[in-house]
């Protein structure tokens, strides 16, 4: 079991607030997209695949606190909603690659209320009534100007997790959603147990350690929607090759996700109609920030920020103001600014790490591809010496929580002064998952069914 130091997550909160215009973890973390949960963006990963080093996964998580027994309308994507996970491959903040997800909806039945009519056995079950597809689509260039190549069309998501009379071997149904597409690209869509792990005990008045010491994941139990795509490294770098050593000045790539609808939709008898321009409503790289801290009133602007503009806040980085209330509630002494080290690690990459030739500053997981997964990983990557996690990128195992709290208070080796207990020992006891990941592409686990 792990030492530590248990701090409120709003320590945590407010740490990430102050590392630029950053959103994350965002489980219904803005007024407006709180009540848009289909295109609410909780979570983003990226990283090299443990099967497949000579590729990377990435995954983009929707709809927070997703109850595994909503049906008889089980929760779904949304089909006018564009799903987005980009890629800038030089440093500018601008995406270069941007793989987009379109959904449709099937309903085979209209003439009943249930969402399955039977047992689903596969997913061409006749018993499975109400459907979604979906087609991926790889932009080259700006996401909305840029060259698009359709990957594929009418690709199937599985059934949600009904139950075990309704799903009863779910496991084989979401397998066969996991799709091999031409390149050695694969694909899954489709519902996930909620992989991010925390104590959200906060919003009870703080009721979290030293408070309050019984911690428990507080998203156990929930799913999410995901969007899960391997493809190859040389897919997605400047010189579209896989780089020779982590030195190449090729092998480091950022990664952050975005939920976009029309600007206009028009509701009347039943029916909505939308426009054909799309406005940008969720965006998410690095993790842990934007629910409780970033001020209501511009927590929706954030929400539609693009990258080139996340810059403006540098000086609340260089002088946060964490590191002043750990001081004054817990009496923990972190660097004096200007905290270099927080814009390295959260804005733009560790030097020799992960960080770009020319970096812009912006806020998005920092990936070097060429940095081969380890058979062991450490929870807390870089801090617990694994250079393949976060935040080089991000795995599903990844304690983010722990890090962004001990990176803050200074606990890292671009401080060692600070580096000591406990500033190191910083976390917020919870430890991992509520539920194993798979050992194989999407690698997320299976999700809650709905009558447990």
């Amino acid at each position: 079991m792990k030492k530590l130091w248990s701090l409120p997550l709003a320590v945590v909160a407010v740490s990430a607030m102050w590392m630029g215009s950053v959103r994350a973890s965002s489980h219904r973390e803005a007024p407006l997209i709180s009540q848009d949960p289909l295109a609410d963006n909780t979570d983003v990963y990226a990283f090299v695949s443990p099967n497949n080093p000579d590729r990377v996964t990435l995954i983009a998580n929707f709809i927070p606190f997703e109850a595994p027994y909503g049906g008889p309308n089980f929760f779904k994507f949304d089909d006018n909603v564009l799903y987005e996970i980009l890629v800038d491959n030089d440093g500018d903040a601008v995406e270069d690659v941007t793989f987009q997800f379109r959904f449709r909806t099937e309903t085979r039945n209209t003439n009943t209320f249930l969402y399955n009519t039977g047992t689903i056995t596969s997913l061409d079950s006749p018993a499975f009534n109400v459907r979604q597809v979906y087609t991926v689509s790889m932009q080259e260039g700006p996401r909305r100007r840029g060259r698009s190549t359709v990957l594929a069309e009418n690709l199937p998501t599985p059934p949600v997790n009904v139950g075990l009379r309704s799903t009863p071997n779910y496991e084989a149904l979401a397998a066969a959603a996991v799709r091999q597409l031409p390149g050695n690209v694969q694909v899954f869509a489709g519902q996930r147990d909620d992989p991010f792990f925390v104590d959200l005990n906060v919003f009870d008045l703080l009721a979290v350690p030293p408070v309050d010491n019984n911690n428990a994941d507080a998203l156990a139990g929930y799913n999410v929607h995901s969007i899960a795509i391997e493809v190859p490294i040389s897919m997605l770098t400047a010189n579209r090759a896989r780089p020779s050593s982590a030195s190449d000045p090729n092998a480091v790539i950022g990664v952050w996700s975005t939920a976009s609808r029309p600007s206009i939709t028009s509701r009347g008898g039943g029916q909505e109609k939308y426009s054909s321009n799309f406005v940008q409503v969720s965006r998410l790289g690095q993790p842990l920030v934007n629910e409780v801290v970033i001020p209501r009133s511009t927590k929706d602007a954030f929400n539609a920020l693009e990258p080139t503009g996340d810059g403006a806040a540098l000086g609340f980085v260089t002088d946060p103001e964490v590191p002043k209330l750990l001081s004054a509630l817990f009496g923990i002494q972190s660097p004096q600014a200007p905290r270099n080290d927080l814009v390295a690690i959260f804005l733009t990459g560790i030097p020799g790490l992960n960080q770009p030739a020319n970096v812009k500053p912006s806020e998005m997981l920092r990936l070097n591809v060429a940095i081969a997964p380890t058979l062991e990983p450490n929870p807390f990557g870089v801090l617990g010496g694994d250079f393949q996690g976060f935040p080089n990128g991000r795995r599903l195992t990844d304690d983010v929580v722990d890090i962004a709290l001990r990176a803050m208070a200074g606990g890292t080796i671009l401080t060692p002064g600070f580096n000591v207990s406990p500033n190191n020992a910083l976390g917020d006891g919870v430890a991992a998952n509520d539920k194993p990941f798979l050992p194989v592409f999407p690698y997320l686990a299976t999700p809650h069914a709905g009558n447990k």
